[in-house]
Formats: structure tokens, C-alpha cells, sequence
């Protein structure tokens, strides 16, 4: 004869319904199956008008000779390159752009946003006009602005202005002078990759030992002496080449040396400003949000201003700064997008050409959309690892 246990109750038998469970998965399975039908729906109508209208689809188009001009190129192209290569020249230009504008802006949103921190009350007051300024007035018009100011600012080729007479400033650009290709070029960039991974290591001995035994390390030197020294030598282990080719007027332009477009310079110039005076402010709010004993134990120690702010309170602010930067980069990449208002030949700019030749906007659009999504999901991957890396773990 089975005995119940004491103070044991039988279970009361729930309806299939009534589990949340069973609810919650059969709630997913519909959402999944709705979304399913509508993408089905989509493609197949897009397909169907596109047969009707006799409008070819697919990739092919990409291996066919692209036809048209790009002006500012970081690799060899020509019209009769393909399309693939003319593509992957306005990504190649937008990354330029981004990685460029990021470096930046992290450089000079740092510093305001320190300046709008500092006792001086001049400074502090010119931090803060800068801040809502920038922060007020949309991108495009300041990329407006300062396209027209570098275009016009400038006289023409012919009445450049000449700085040492091996630059020279025109409404088309800033043409220098550059080393002629060479063997040795190759093997300095490698030396300063190596030297980035050099001073990384030597930077991160220069903090364990500076634990261990309270010396600080001159780590930013050690580290641009290994960035810059390693290249140096292996240019005077390779001969020392100097050769240079030489900007010269030539008709109505420059040939020779290398020139930084005015498009790229106001792109540049817009963006960095711009986004540096919201990084200002996520810098400004990490630091306050430190008790202001940390700055006070810091001056206990003697440590100056500048000290102080760079070993103790920087530091420890990044746990609070680098999730909203994140969103700082990712903005800063796609506001490249822009570039196509002042002419300047980004991937927008380059799928916009392919469309109007091909007509076939859908998979160009598609491509720009997985540019997009890879660079930021790459971006989002790193600011992930690092935060996670600088995050205070629990005994």
C-alpha cells in the first residue's frame, strides 16, 4: 500500500495552453513562419516583375568592364577595370575615410573633452562653444561648408600657392612629393608592424613592472622610438634611398608627387570635427562619473595634473567611456555615406555609377548593405573584446 508523503500536494494538471513554455514556442514558431511567408512573398514578387519588365538579375554584371572614372583610387584602376574592382575601390575609399576619421576623433575628442574639465576658464569656455556647436548643426551642412571654403579659399593650379617649393595648395588639391617606388618600401612596412607589436609588448612590461615596483616606464616613447626607429633602419639597411618624384605644373594641372584631394580633405575635416565633439562628451561624463576621490588621492601622491589624469582617472574611466564610443565609430563609418554630396568617390558613390550603367539596383544595394553591416559588425567585435578586456573581474 503506497504511502503519500507528508505535506506533499499531487500536482493540478495544466492545459497545454496555459504553459508558458509550450506558449512561448509555439508564439516563436509562428513569428518565424510569418516572417518566412512575407520574405518568400517578397522575393518571389520582386523576381516575377523583374521577368516581366525584362530586367536581368544576378552577379554577373560585376565581371564586365566598368567604363567610367574614379578620381581618387588607393589601388590601380582604370575604365577598363570592372565593376567588381570599381566597387571594391569606393569600399577601399570609405575604410580610408573611416579608419582615418576614428583615429582622429578619438585624438581630439579626448582633449576637449579633458579641456572642458580643466580650471582654466578660457579654455574651458572654448571646449564648451566648440561642444554645441559641432553637436547642433547637422554633418552634411558643415561637410558644405568646408568643401567650399577649401574649392574656393585656393587659387588654381596655375597661381598655387607654393610652400618650399615642393608643395603646392590649389582648388584641386595638396600636391607633395613622395619616394619613388622601391625593394626596400616593403620591408619598412613590415619593420613598423613589427615595431606596433614591439611597442605593445614593451608597454605592457612597462605597466606589470611599474605594479611591481611603483617606477613608471616611459612607455609613448619607448613606443614611437620602436615605431618610427624600426622602419629608419631597415631604410639605411636597404641603401637609403631618396629618390623622389616631384609635383610639377604641367598645362592646366600637376603631374608627379601625390595629391590629397579637397573631397577627402572636407570629408575628413567634417567628420572628425564633428564626431570628435561627441566624444568630447562621452570622455567628459566617463570622468565625472569617477568619485572625485580617485583625483585626490592621485594629488596625494604628487602626481601633477597631467599625470594624474593620464595613470589614474583616463584609465579607469574607459570601463564607463568605450561602450557609448562604440556607437561614436560605428556612426562615424556610415556617416561616410555622405561623401556623395560633395563628390567624393566613396562606395555610395561607386554603386550609384554601377546602377545608372546596369539598372540593377537591388543587388548593388545589397552589396553596399553588406559592406556596411560587415565593417560595423567587425568594429562592434572589437569594442566587445576590448571592453570585456579592460572590465573589472571579481575575485
Amino acid at each position: 500500500m503506497a504511502v503519500e508523503a507528508l505535506g506533499s500536494t499531487p500536482r493540478a494538471k495544466v492545459a497545454p495552453w496555459n504553459d508558458p513554455v509550450i506558449r512561448g514556442w509555439v508564439f516563436q514558431i509562428v513569428v518565424v513562419g510569418l516572417v518566412g511567408f512575407l520574405a518568400w512573398y517578397l522575393v518571389s514578387n520582386t523576381i516575377e516583375n523583374l521577368q516581366r519588365q525584362k530586367i536581368a538579375s544576378g552577379f554577373h554584371y560585376l565581371e564586365r568592364e566598368a567604363g567610367f572614372e574614379i578620381g581618387d583610387t588607393m589601388i590601380e584602376y582604370s575604365p577598363a577595370s570592372t565593376y567588381a574592382r570599381a566597387i571594391w575601390v569606393g569600399i577601399l575609399n570609405t575604410l580610408r575615410v573611416a579608419v582615418l576619421g576614428i583615429l582622429l576623433s578619438t585624438l581630439l575628442g579626448t582633449l576637449i573633452g579633458v579641456g572642458r574639465l580643466s580650471p582654466n576658464w578660457l579654455l574651458n569656455r572654448i571646449c564648451g562653444w566648440y561642444v554645441e556647436a559641432f553637436r547642433n548643426v547637422p554633418l552634411l551642412l558643415w561637410l558644405f561648408l568646408f568643401y567650399k571654403l577649401i574649392s574656393e579659399a585656393f587659387p588654381g593650379p596655375r597661381q598655387a600657392l607654393s610652400l618650399w617649393n615642393s608643395v603646392f595648395l590649389s582648388n584641386r588639391g595638396v600636391y607633395f612629393p613622395v619616394p619613388l617606388a622601391d625593394p626596400i618600401h616593403k620591408w619598412m612596412g613590415i619593420a613598423f608592424l613589427v615595431g606596433i607589436a614591439a611597442a605593445w609588448f614593451v608597454n605592457r612590461w612597462g605597466r606589470k613592472r611599474q605594479e611591481a615596483t611603483g617606477q613608471p616606464f616611459p612607455g609613448i616613447s619607448a613606443g614611437l622610438a620602436l615605431i618610427i626607429g624600426l622602419p629608419a633602419l631597415v631604410w639605411l639597411a636597404g641603401g637609403a634611398p631618396h629618390h623622389m618624384s616631384w609635383p610639377e605644373l604641367k598645362g592646366f594641372n600637376f603631374t608627379g608627387g601625390t595629391v590629397i584631394q579637397p573631397e577627402f580633405t572636407a570629408l575628413l575635416i567634417g567628420l572628425v570635427l564633428y564626431t570628435s565633439a561627441f566624444v568630447a562628451e562621452i570622455v567628459r561624463s566617463g570622468i565625472l562619473a569617477l568619485h572625485k576621490g580617485q583625483s585626490e588621492a592621485a594629488a596625494a601622491l604628487g602626481l601633477s595634473r597631467g599625470q594624474s589624469m593620464r595613470l589614474v582617472l583616463l584609465p579607469q574611466a574607459l570601463r564607463v567611456i568605450v561602450p557609448p564610443m562604440t556607437s561614436q565609430y560605428l556612426n562615424i563609418t556610415k556617416n561616410s555615406s555622405l561623401a556623395i554630396a560633395i563628390g567624393y568617390p566613396d562606395l555610395v558613390a561607386s554603386i550609384n555609377v554601377t546602377i545608372n550603367q546596369t539598372g540593377q539596383a537591388i543587388e548593388n544595394i545589397l552589396i553596399i548593405m553588406a559592406a556596411y553591416l560587415s565593417v560595423s559588425l567587425s568594429i562592434s567585435a572589437f569594442m566587445n573584446w576590448y571592453n570585456k578586456r579592460i572590465a573589472l573581474r571579481e575575485r
